[in-house]
């Protein structure tokens, strides 16, 4: 007799755990951040998956806004096996929830960063990891003040292509400026903090620590993972990865693509390196896709 239901169909709603892969086919289904479960709930949730759809602030080519639809969508076909380079299922025994998007007025930008805050703060209260899906790079910003107001100043490590501390007089909503913001207000250590992969020059460093491109590939992978872990040492750290920071024959669909970047074989070698730092939080931003 035929099988009615040879797999399970929307395990997004229907799983019957948090824990665990899907085996349910990538074409199919609800779409969540690697089939986790939609969920609100986060009563002994380890990890909160969470979408940003913001890119008020870009300079350059729009889209962000559907970066959280996009790496969800792609998302679903890693789920249900091994994660390479890690040989771990990264959800055997961590549970993780997908917690939907931020709550946004798209006819009040200037509220956006109090909102952003405050719905961060109310997940991170329930004391799990908070992972945050872009949007464009200034909602750091807000997710880093949530974060530095339950940790301190927190030590940021940063791929990127720009350095991101253009002059600005504190009123701007712009996703060049943030870091400079988040020194001024004690939000990270410039001491401990770090920039990698970076391609453009801006005036100011505020303190953090730069390597760039040419650097990295000198340095390869093993002196950039030793040079992190040598500035971040035993700090609480924040991970921002903006995927500007990939050179653009690997990851074209971002706003201000710059070449002579990192390959996303050399990007996961680090990733991995850093696997044994303390950070408390993290982001992928500035995933520029379209309907």
């Amino acid at each position: 007799m035929t099988d009615i239901r040879p797999y399970p169909t929307d395990d997004t709603v229907f799983g019957s755990s948090l824990t665990g892969g899907s085996i349910e086919p990538a074409y199919s289904g609800m779409t969540s951040f690697m089939r986790r479960r939609l969920s609100r709930n986060l009563e002994g949730v380890d990890a909160v998956v969470w979408g940003i759809p913001f890119d008020a602030s870009i300079s350059n080519r729009p889209g962000a806004r559907f970066g959280p639809q996009a790496v969800r969508r792609v998302s679903a076909i890693l789920c249900g096996d091994l994660q390479y380079l890690f040989h771990a299922d990264s959800f055997e025994n961590m549970m993780v929830v997908d917690y939907g998007d931020c709550s946004l007025d798209y006819g009040h930008n200037d509220r956006a960063p109090a909102q952003i805050e405050g719905q961060a703060a109310e997940i991170l209260k329930s004391g799990a990891h908070l992972f945050s899906i872009g949007g464009d790079h200034f909602v750091t910003y807000p997710l880093l003040k949530a974060h530095a107001a339950l940790y301190g100043p927190l030590a940021l490590v940063m791929f990127d292509a720009h350095q991101d501390t253009w002059n600005d007089d504190g009123s701007r909503i712009d996703h060049g400026t943030f870091v400079g913001w988040t020194v001024r207000e004690g939000l990270i250590d410039s001491e401990r903090s770090i920039q990698i992969d970076v391609r453009t020059h801006a005036p100011e460093t505020f303190g953090v620590s730069i390597i760039y491109a040419e650097d990295a590939h000198r340095l390869g992978v093993d002196g950039v993972v030793g040079k992190i872990k040598e500035r971040v040492g035993p700090a609480q750290a924040y991970m921002t990865f903006d995927i500007d920071c990939l050179d653009p024959a690997f990851a074209p669909g971002t706003g201000t693509p710059v070449s002579g970047g990192l390959s996303s074989h050399e990007a996961l070698m680090i990733l991995r390196g850093l696997s044994d730092l303390g950070f408390g939080g993290g982001d992928v931003v500035e995933v520029a896709a379209c309907l």
